[in-house]
């Protein structure tokens, strides 16, 4: 399949900058997988379409402040880092820009010397491996002096970080945001919990290379990043009653979907507790083994995210849907509205 075959036509102004100040009062599209049909609604009414017996899947990931700024320590040239994968210990991965000034063996200091770190290793694009030196506790001290890594799209700066989390997040690794979840409140999955719905929470760590523009013009070439994720075995247990009950797994985000297919086409279609790294790309003629519907925001032209919900509700169908939501002026990207593909 082609890459252009997943464009479509978005006006710049449709980017949301901002979260809504309220998480339920997003816009809901609703889009029938089988026929194509689409209802307008607002999120706080997803409760509608959820049946007791039914499973909601959420990502618990945590974002990290992953972005420092600090100085090299022999000139004190400005360097800006991102924090990209935990290696061992103190050792990451990291995005250093202006890469050139960062070379084996060079010091940055962060926070007046509250952080510094040694580049041990040098990677391609701007890779660098970096080992941290600290004292006390090494979150605590990247909460004070780290931010938020944005997606790229968005230009204006987050008075409240937490609107870059869900408000489930616990488990720290993830350099962006689940953001279908982003949606939820505490109380709505309460409302949802006392209706007979099942909470289930997975993990995987969202790497920047969910960002990463598909480069090659047929997808079937594109090379997915990996990232890691985690099902327990409780997780997994009730999944299986779920399905066995004949309840629908609904997943919130690609995240969420990524794990559950990848867990569940390793296992002939049953869920079992697991961890690991998964790279699985998601396309038109993938046969779904683990979900029946999900929750996904409004995604980028050509992205490997819309050839996932493609896969799921037919390019045809999902490109009238998007063309639709530009049309209905619908808010597009990380902290814009929703759609509900059942």
């Amino acid at each position: 399949m082609k890459l252009d075959m997943f464009d479509f036509h978005l006006p710049e102004e449709l980017i949301a900058q901002v979260p809504l100040e309220d998480r339920e009062a997003s816009r809901l599209m609703v889009l029938d997988k089988e026929s194509g049909k689409i209802e307008h609604d607002v999120f706080s009414h997803i409760t509608e379409y959820i049946k007791p017996g039914d499973c909601l899947v959420l990502n618990d990931t945590r974002v990290l402040p992953a972005r420092l700024y600090g100085s090299k320590e022999e000139t004190g040239a400005k360097v800006e880092v991102l924090l990209l994968k935990q290696e061992h210990d103190d050792v990451w991965e990291t995005l250093v820009k202006p890469a050139k000034r960062i070379k084996e063996g060079s010091t940055i200091v962060f926070g007046d010397g509250k952080l510094s770190a040694v580049c041990t290793g040098v990677l391609e694009h701007g890779g660098r491996i970096l080992e941290f030196q600290y004292e006390g506790i090494f979150y605590e001290i990247l909460d004070k002096l780290g931010e938020m890594p944005l997606p790229p799209y968005i230009k204006e700066q987050l008075d409240d970080q937490d609107r870059y989390q869900t408000v489930y997040a616990r488990e720290r690794g993830s350099a962006a945001a689940p953001t279908a979840g982003l949606h939820f409140t505490e109380q709505l999955l309460e409302k949802l919990k006392a209706m007979g719905v099942h909470i289930a929470f997975i993990t995987l760590h969202v790497g920047l290379g969910t960002f990463r523009p598909v480069s090659v013009d047929h997808i079937d070439s594109h090379e997915m990043h990996s990232e890691f994720y985690q099902m327990t075995e409780g997780t997994a247990r009730l999944l299986n009653e779920v399905k066995g009950n004949g309840g629908r797994i609904i997943t919130v985000g690609t995240t969420s979907t990524r794990t559950l297919e990848t867990i569940a086409s390793g296992n002939d279609g049953v869920f079992k507790e697991a961890s690991g790294w998964t790279s699985i790309f998601i396309y038109p003629g993938y046969e779904f083994k683990g979900i029946d519907a999900m929750i996904t925001n409004f995604h980028l032209p050509k992205s490997t995210l819309i050839m996932l919900i493609s896969a799921l509700a037919g390019r045809e169908h999902v490109l009238h849907a998007y063309e639709t939501a530009v049309e209905e002026k619908y808010r597009f990207f990380s902290f814009g509205d929703a759609m509900l593909i059942k």
